[in-house]
């Protein structure tokens, strides 16, 4: 009788200590894979950064082409010259988009690894981005988008622009170079196009400020993936 207990509690103890040991690997295993995605996720984010930062910088420079061109404008083109007038307004950019890297996040949600993070302010920071964030992002990009159309159009057709394309200078598209333009002095001091200036500088702001609102989510997002990587395991 007794041979046959202490058999039973041998196979016990086997089964017990197997399903421990496969449980720890599977651990191990999947701590593992948490932190090659967090690893991929830190380096989407700092392209994400990097991103942002230029759309920051060239609305900024945009700004301060709609204020050179409306001081211009406010003290009857006297500050500036034809030529230096249409350069500025082909400089003007208002419609480029910030395109989020989030195929690591969607990847770690489908995965289950999204679960594996241990801590709630990182989970709350990756959801506001990649879903909040990101949503508000989209929405305004398409209206800025529909206004970059108008503007384009507007003084492109009443100044007869024509430019050369650098496609592989500036920061995201290419660069315009002026080639011919005809000066109209009228269109020059309308109200449509002073109204137009004064949208895009108001679009431009908007989207200055939505930004940096987006990449103070960023930076604290990449603090806290460091964090959690650290942590013992």
């Amino acid at each position: 009788m007794k041979k046959y207990f202490f058999e039973g509690v041998i196979i016990f103890c086997s089964v017990f200590l197997s399903l421990y040991l496969n449980n720890l690997n599977n651990d191990l295993i999947e701590e593992e894979q948490k932190k090659e995605y967090l690893m991929d996720l830190k380096n989407s984010v700092d392209i994400d950064i990097i991103q942002i930062e230029s759309l920051i910088s060239t609305l900024l420079e945009s700004e301060k082409l709609i204020n050179n061109l409306q001081n211009d404008i406010d003290k009857k083109h006297t500050l500036l010259s034809d030529y230096e007038s249409i350069q500025m307004i082909i400089e003007i950019e208002v419609g480029f988009s910030f395109f989020p890297k989030d195929g690591i996040f969607n990847q770690m949600i489908s995965t289950g690894a999204f679960e594996l993070i241990s801590r709630n302010d990182l989970k709350t920071n990756l959801l506001e981005m990649f879903n909040h964030q990101k949503a508000r992002n989209y929405a305004t990009s398409v209206e800025i988008d529909n206004f970059n159309i108008e503007y384009r159009s507007g003084p492109y057709s009443n100044f007869r622009i024509r430019f050369d394309y650098n496609l592989m200078a500036g920061e995201f598209y290419g660069k315009r170079k002026l080639a011919k333009y005809q000066f109209n002095n009228e269109y020059y001091f309308s109200d449509e196009f002073y109204g137009l200036l004064s949208q895009a500088n108001l679009y431009s702001n908007m989207y200055r400020r939505q930004l940096n609102d987006i990449l103070k989510t960023y930076n604290e997002t990449k603090t806290l993936i460091k964090f959690e990587l650290d942590q013992p395991d």
